[in-house]
């Protein structure tokens, strides 16, 4: 992953999570609220041709053997929250799914990014990472539908860490100021077909998906980006992001342990 170093500050500091409004963070996840989603228009690219074409960041290898939880066990109620009646967002054949709800636009979950991939490394295969695009952070419908088109069309590997730098640091993309041809217009400097891109963002296939997503946000309870949700039973509640994913680790163990998937 080739996201600056900038994007590493503050992940220390207390959690702050993006909601629709994203000048506004909260202490905490939990602590946010998440605005109805408004029908805005996505971030438009910057116009020159030169944009380099960023290869596609490899997905972990899984790790040999079960990643080592470190610190105090999590308590209930403190560090995360028990979802009564909670499901996982996708089928997990045996597997524990720790599913991300995440916002393009959510600086937070830009932070966030490296942080994930190097802990996604860390695991074995039996964990089953799933981002969620949710409605959190400036402007995000239009996003969220472009990360639901990628998925679609099979480039999500190849566009994700491109979209979060195209944002938060080369500015090629305004979050504020955008329109789906010219988020399209950027997947077609990642090698997508411009045409295709903005057919699919507007699909009734990618609207049922961002319909299931926000259920999934509700069901589970989750109010700000970026939150991370243990097989559907578990929402984080960690204090920093580091502390996310030291919670995420025990929680996941505690799932192995239980026979969970």
């Amino acid at each position: 992953m080739n996201l600056r170093p900038a994007l590493l500050l503050s992940l220390l500091l207390p959690l702050v999570a993006c909601t629709q409004q994203a000048e506004a963070p909260a202490t905490t996840p939990e602590a946010t609220t998440a605005a109805t989603p408004a029908a805005e228009a996505p971030a438009s690219p910057a116009a020159t041709a030169a944009t380099p074409v960023v290869e596609a960041a490899a997905e972990p290898a899984p790790a040999a053997s079960p990643d080592v939880p470190v610190g105090p066990a999590p308590v209930a109620g403190v560090d995360y929250a028990e979802i009564a009646g909670g499901q996982p967002f996708e089928p997990t054949n045996g597997r524990i799914e720790v599913a991300e709800v995440f916002s393009y636009t959510c600086p937070h979950c830009a932070q966030f990014e490296p942080l994930v991939l190097a802990w996604r490394a860390r695991q074995p295969a039996d964990v089953k990472f799933t981002p969620v695009a949710g409605f959190f952070g400036g402007n995000p419908e239009p996003f969220a539908k472009a990360f639901y088109a990628a998925e679609s069309m099979g480039v999500r590997t190849k566009t994700h860490e491109a979209m979060f730098r195209a944002i938060h640091i080369d500015r090629s993309l305004d979050a504020h100021d955008a329109t789906p041809q010219t988020i399209a217009a950027f997947y077609g400097k990642l090698g997508v077909d411009p045409a295709q891109f903005a057919s699919t963002m507007s699909s009734f296939a990618v609207d049922a998906k961002v319909k299931r997503a926000n259920q999934f946000i509700t069901q589970t309870g989750v109010e700000g980006s970026p939150s991370v949700v243990v097989n559907g039973k578990y929402r984080v509640t960690g204090k920093t992001l580091e502390d996310t994913l030291r919670i995420t680790t025990h929680l996941v163990a505690k799932e192995r342990a239980a026979g969970g998937g």
